[in-house]
């Protein structure tokens, strides 16, 4: 269902013309002795090329599909017409093998977004079908660089080569397809050169299937300014680490405090007893200034609508089913969004037939089969709507909403410091999260977890707006 959105961005007066041709290609992921992976690329490159343009700039990709099965490219964030967000059969035709699909839309949120396809996608993303795509505001904060890492990981074989193990049963019913091999921009890192009194922005775009980050800059303090594209108020993140689910993203300024000619490292301590080292901060032994500037860190708002959440519409929301789905559901009541005992009880039942038929995982009971489905929200065009979403499952899940961003207003009860804007927003097992966002953008919109294997196995649904 396309109609016109509520909102109305004025349309630029010429667009950027970006070309993106998806095929498979050679990726130097890991270092000599190994030779090149044969991965998934855009226009040979993995990531794919990082697209630039300036907030309230139209911008014009065409997609040429060089693979040999359907693709469709989805702009993760980014709010726009629905009939451009790249959902195969829901919000377009998937382009075929040897065909073309230009995709337009005006950028009208500055911020940290990427690309990646939505057909297929824990198999697709998972070979390097993934790009970063940054709207720079048209008053940036004052820094010395600005850095983009897309961060993912791999499951490589001894060789090198890509594991063929796509969509195994493990990977669907626990916490997806977590790699072996992680790497930054494409390729295993090594050092990050930096000067003392540097100041960078850096941009983290999280384009794995299910590995979550939680990275430690030893020795510095980072200060996030930006969630998934959207400006928050700069703070220290917590408990020190800088954690990012699956498609989730934050932009840090990150202050180079070091010593000339020494070496910090920056560690990912996101699973207990599973930490590593990813990269070195390396200082050169020339300082550009001997302490950090004193420089505002601020952005400047992007033209979101904000939530009447006094007046709003609430709406609940479980997400069940995976490994000890079960157990989870009883010591929680065994809630599958009715909030009676028998209905709860009841539906615990259909969910262990459902998994035994195949379908993994839930919202609300209902396991997705494909893109197209019934919606399980129908909401009214320019409303204000609360979700109260409750993980009863052993498992993290990323939940993103499509064509939105949503304030994240409470966790387990409790209000959040920050009221951050985001579009994906990570849960733990067993937590209730409330966002809250106006509807205003008209569609059907994907809403689902974003480790890609939960998703391809059933935790999805369909969100309209009228």
């Amino acid at each position: 269902m396309l109609t016109r959105p509520l909102w109305r961005p004025a349309r630029a007066a010429s667009a950027k013309n970006i070309h993106l041709r998806a095929a498979r290609g050679l990726a130097r992921l890991v270092s000599e002795p190994h030779g090149k992976t044969l991965a998934w690329c855009y226009n040979g490159l993995v990531p794919g090329p990082e697209i630039r343009v300036r907030q309230g700039e139209r911008l014009r990709v065409i997609v040429e599909n060089g693979l040999d099965e359907e693709t469709t490219v989805h702009w993760h964030g980014v709010r726009l017409p629905n009939g451009m967000d790249g959902v195969p059969d829901l919000t377009q035709r998937p382009i075929g093998p040897g065909e073309t699909f230009t995709y337009e839309f005006d950028a009208i949120d500055a911020g940290t977004f990427w690309y990646h396809p939505h057909q297929r996608s824990s198999e697709q993303v998972g070979r390097g079908l993934y790009g970063p795509l940054i709207v720079e505001e048209a008053k940036p904060v004052r820094i010395d660089r600005d850095v983009t890492w897309v961060l993912d990981d791999w499951r490589l074989t001894k060789s090198g080569a890509i594991s063929d193990d796509f969509g195994n049963g493990h990977d669907m019913s626990h916490n997806g397809r977590v790699g072996n091999t992680v790497t930054i921009n494409g390729r295993v890192p090594d050092t990050f050169a930096a000067q003392q009194g540097e100041r960078i922005r850096l941009r983290l775009i999280n384009a794995a299937n299910a590995r979550i980050f939680g990275l430690d800059f030893q020795g510095h303090e980072p200060m996030v300014i930006a969630l998934d594209g959207q400006p928050v108020t700069p703070h220290a993140p917590d408990g020190g680490l800088v954690v990012l689910g699956p498609a989730m993203r934050a932009d840090i300024v990150l202050d180079m405090t070091g010593e000339p000619g020494s070496q910090s490292a920056i560690i990912d301590r996101f699973y207990q007893g599973l930490e590593y080292q990813l990269i070195d901060l390396s200082y050169d032994a020339k300082p550009l200034r001997d302490r950090p500037p004193e420089w505002p860190m601020e952005l400047p708002a992007n033209p979101l609508p904000e939530p009447d959440i006094k007046n709003a519409v609430r709406h609940e929301v479980v997400f069940n089913g995976g490994m000890m789905g079960s157990m989870v559901m009883a010591d929680m009541g065994g809630s599958m969004g009715d909030g009676s005992s028998d209905g709860m009880m009841g539906g615990m039942g259909s969910m262990m037939g459902m998994m035994h038929s195949g379908k993994i995982w839930f919202i609300n009971g209902v396991a997705a089969e494909g893109h197209v489905m019934d919606p399980m929200l129908t909401l009214a065009g320019g409303r204000s709507y609360v979700l109260a979403m409750t993980n009863a499952t052993a498992w993290h899940h990323p939940i993103h909403l499509h064509g939105h961003s949503f304030r994240v207003v409470t966790r387990n009860g409790q209000a959040t410091t920050h009221r951050e804007w985001q579009d994906t927003v990570l849960m733990a097992p067993r937590e209730r999260v409330e966002i809250a966002f106006v509807a205003d953008n008209p569609g059907d919109w994907m809403f689902h977890c974003h480790i890609l294997e939960h998703q391809a196995a059933g935790m999805m649904g369909v969100i309209r707006v009228t």
